[in-house]
């Protein structure tokens, strides 16, 4: 029987949206029956993104940890899991935005940190778009300004966002490089906002076998993330059902993440995908 096990989680280091200290959240897991649990904090984002960013500026200034609180979170984190050792196998890392423009930064950071650290997730959070650098996840209104209009529809956005995931799924960053992928079809996460096509285009379909095939020739994972049901224009998990079943199909293992940011998070929509781990 497979151990239960939430992994994609994240702390009061992160700074949009976590209140709860990460202990409590531990502590929450053991209750629930949780066996292991990872905790994947945004890493850092590269100094340049600042001012390559566009649209609101809360969207990089709150998108990753920030850089002098590294070593805090991870002592604190080490901490943690040897005071709990005997109720749950925690594991300690970070969820590694890929910017295709920033491979020698991550690549470094990974280097650096990467040795204290048993467990990853590398997700894409951006794209180009009007202005400069564009985050597809903070607002559908955001998203709609600034990207879905650059790229002149929603599938043809979504479509560059996948060639993204691919890019990062070949991109070398070094031994420490996360071999799970986060959240693959974040993407569509306004996709009830939209007045238009939201369903995977024939191109989206083409690149998305071709990110199946490469994880599974890697024998990297993916995140099966709940966090879309509880999105107001989502309402699906990340990826859908159409896609967890041709994972299935290559054998590609599939890691329950709940992506909580909070006590109310914790293992929220478990037992809507318990029959696909």
């Amino acid at each position: 029987m497979l151990r239960k096990r939430d992994g994609h989680t994240h702390t009061e280091y992160c700074p949009h949206g976590t209140v709860d200290d990460v202990e409590l959240l531990i502590q929450k897991a053991i209750s629930l029956g949780f066996q292991e649990y990872s905790i994947t904090e945004h890493a850092p984002l590269p100094k340049s993104i600042y001012s390559e960013g566009a649209g609101p500026a809360e969207i990089f200034t709150t998108g990753g940890m920030a850089f002098n609180d590294v070593d805090h979170y991870l002592n604190k984190m080490a901490r943690l899991k040897q005071k709990y050792k005997s109720d749950l196998c925690l594991h300690i890392g970070f969820e590694v935005d890929y910017f295709d423009t920033h491979l020698d930064w991550t690549k470094d950071f990974l280097n650096e940190y990467g040795p204290k650290t048993d467990d990853g997730i590398l997700s894409v959070h951006f794209l180009p778009g009007i202005d400069g650098l564009r985050g597809i996840d903070f607002s559908a209104e955001d998203y709609s300004e600034g990207i879905v209009r650059y790229y002149q529809s929603f599938q043809k956005a979504q479509e560059a966002y996948y060639d993204m995931v691919l890019r990062s799924l070949e991109a070398d960053l070094g031994p420490f490089k996360p071999t799970r992928l986060g959240h693959i079809s974040l993407c569509q996460k306004f996709q009830d906002f939209f007045q238009e096509e939201s369903s995977f285009s024939p191109t989206s379909q083409k690149i998305i076998e071709e990110i199946l095939l490469k994880v599974a020739e890697k024998q990297y994972s993916l995140d099966l993330n709940t966090a879309g049901l509880y999105k107001e224009f989502c309402n699906d998990i990340y990826p859908p059902a159409e896609l967890v079943k041709k994972a299935r199909s290559l054998n590609i293992p599939l890691v329950y993440g709940s992506d909580s940011h909070d006590l109310a998070d914790i293992g929220r929509g478990y037992t809507k995908i318990e029959q696909w781990i």
